[in-house]
């Protein structure tokens, strides 16, 4: 078979198999300028821990007004992508600076960029609790640079405004470019408090309907899943809700919309958790 032919059967397997194509008439994000993006925000919340960048008192506005205005006009196209993509019905192809659809996503990519003084609270809160956490945590700067649990919180953090927001497929692209980088996989649905941390993380599965309170320290291995996987669950609340100032430990599973772990509890490593366990108990294998 000469390569003329082999082209032909490629092309004719896009339009047998068309549901896994994109081409210029079908609006979907691009995932590279997501991540781009993405690496943006991280350097806006962590000025010069991110990037190879020098930042003083006298360029501090400069590099941080560049950041703010490539993020608005990049996560701006990339939202209206996405509206575009999931209301079929919507005509902005024509002239997208004047469209709905346009105007929605730059109000969100703005308010995105107006809510990173609260993100950043939370996140150094965040950070605290993984330094106060681990024993080997040197520094604050450290954690920032090296943790991965951090990095996935930060990424989760701000995929969940979005995703909160009505924003349809950039929220999962983020998190789950977090996820192949770390090895930690947070919905961008989950509702998660303050001062989280993630020790060590790899293999951490956190579903979208999970709801995690103040305070809660996980370790490697620990999934919050869901007791089943069909699709016609999909609007229900399938994944656990864990209270405040809990403390899981590695490879642990808790699983249905239903259980909750009460306050102060500690569930042990290796544990197959089903059902709610009470306030400040522990369980063990």
């Amino acid at each position: 078979m000469s390569i003329d032919e082999t082209i032909d059967r490629i092309l004719v397997s896009y339009e047998e198999t068309g549901d896994i194509n994109k081409n210029g008439n079908r609006a979907f994000p691009n995932k590279e300028n997501v991540v781009e993006v993405l690496h943006d925000l991280q350097s806006l919340i962590f000025p010069g821990f991110k990037k190879a960048e020098d930042i003083d008192a006298d360029n501090l506005r400069y590099i941080t007004g560049q950041k703010v205005n490539r993020i608005i006009t990049m996560l701006t196209k990339e939202i209206q992508k996405a509206l575009v993509y999931e209301c079929a019905s919507c005509d902005d192809r024509g002239a997208p600076e004047k469209s709905h659809c346009y105007a929605l996503s730059e109000k969100t990519a703005v308010a995105l960029i107006e809510a990173v003084p609260e993100l950043r609270r939370e996140i150094h809160l965040d950070a605290l609790a993984a330094f106060a956490g681990d024993p080997a945590a040197k520094s604050n700067e450290e954690v920032i640079v090296s943790y991965p649990g951090l990095e996935a919180i930060v990424t989760y953090r701000i995929a969940h405004f979005l995703f909160v927001n009505g924003v349809p497929v950039i929220p999962r692209i983020m998190t789950e470019y977090s996820h192949s980088r770390t090895g930690i996989d947070i919905h961008p649905g989950a509702e998660i408090g303050e001062s989280f941390f993630i020790d060590h993380g790899t293999g951490v599965v956190i579903g979208e309907t999970t709801v995690i309170g103040k305070n809660v320290k996980i370790y490697q291995g620990v999934t919050l899943g869901a007791l089943s996987v069909k699709k016609s669950l999909q609007d229900k609340k399938r994944h656990p809700t864990i209270e405040d100032n809990v403390t899981i430990y590695a490879n642990a599973t808790i699983l249905g919309g239903q259980t909750v772990i009460g306050a102060g509890s500690t569930i042990g490593g290796n544990t197959w958790v089903m059902r709610s366990v009470a306030p400040n108990t522990m369980v063990t294998q």
